[in-house]
């Protein structure tokens, strides 16, 4: 019996323990609702905005990067609604002409996946030790993890689109190991500008954008 008690009282004060983190890795200005869907409106303006600046530079975006940091910064949820809202806007209204059914239907999915990654990304380096909040994000294991899932977004964006695109035209998957290799330059592109972009720019972001708002 007093095995068992000192089990549970060893429990509950690891769970005290993980709601005060919790509690002190939470900004109060999010806890606003309406605070929460200004930035949403931001980050899905920001994404948009970005995506047409860099539209016409090959397989140059920010646009994932952006849908990124906002899962980062406002969880999975809200990451999600940004990747949905501001695919949506901009693949319809692309400068370009809007994707078809089935590529703007992987798109809808494949962005509200990054803004769902990006949270949890987020959630997994606030439960970290070594790194607090004023800790400088540009130590190898942020930037490692960021160029990983930075690699790993882009490479499942460019096989699966190019997998839909290909079975869309052609009705099999027969033409798509051609159609990919037509685009490997543009792929290899895409790729590397991400990795180096969620490298080199997201830690900074995240940095930036934590320390106004905690």
């Amino acid at each position: 019996m007093e095995l068992k008690s000192e089990t549970n009282d060893t429990r509950d004060k690891v769970k005290l323990i993980d709601l005060e983190q919790e509690k002190a890795n939470n900004s109060p200005w999010l806890e606003i609702k309406s605070f929460r869907i200004v930035l949403i409106s931001t980050f899905t303006a920001l994404a948009i905005v970005l995506g047409y600046l860099l539209a016409y530079i090959p397989n140059i975006e920010l646009f994932t990067l952006t849908i990124f940091l906002s899962g980062s910064i406002l969880g999975k949820r809200d990451g999600m609604i940004v990747g949905i809202f501001s695919s949506f806007i901009f693949c319809f209204f692309n400068p370009f002409g809007p994707s078809p059914l089935p590529l703007f239907t992987f798109q809808l999915f494949h962005y509200s996946l990054t803004g769902l990654v990006g949270g949890l990304s987020g959630a997994y380096l606030k439960k970290k030790e070594w790194l607090k909040k004023d800790s400088d994000m540009y130590i190898f294991p942020v930037m490692a993890i960021f160029g990983l899932l930075g690699a790993l977004i882009t490479i499942f964006f460019q096989i699966s689109s190019s997998l839909v695109s290909a079975l869309s035209i052609f009705g099999t998957m027969d033409q798509f190991l051609p159609y990919f290799l037509t685009g490997l330059g543009f792929t290899i592109i895409h790729i590397v500008g991400n990795i180096l972009g969620f490298i080199f720019i997201l830690p900074g972001l995240i940095q930036l954008i934590s320390k106004m708002l905690y």
